[in-house]
């Protein structure tokens, strides 16, 4: 037997107050939206570590103004 929880509701509805809440919600209830979002914020900003490139992109620049420097 299916569940009668409507979990797609539950969940759009989640999204919405999430990412909107603070914005149209009074803001004794707005400021948890608002702190949901940025601990979800943090946590994908933690997830992913600091990208760092292999070359320097700036190496070609730099060595023309040290030669135009000499």
């Amino acid at each position: 037997m299916r569940s009668k929880l409507p979990i797609g509701f539950l969940f759009l509805l989640s999204v919405v107050f999430i990412g909107f809440g603070d914005q149209f919600l009074p803001p004794v209830i707005g400021r948890y939206s608002f702190q949901a979002r940025s601990s979800i914020d943090q946590l994908l900003v933690n997830v992913i570590p600091n990208w760092q490139p292999k070359t320097n992109p700036h190496r070609r620049t730099e060595d023309a103004i040290r030669d135009v420097k000499n």
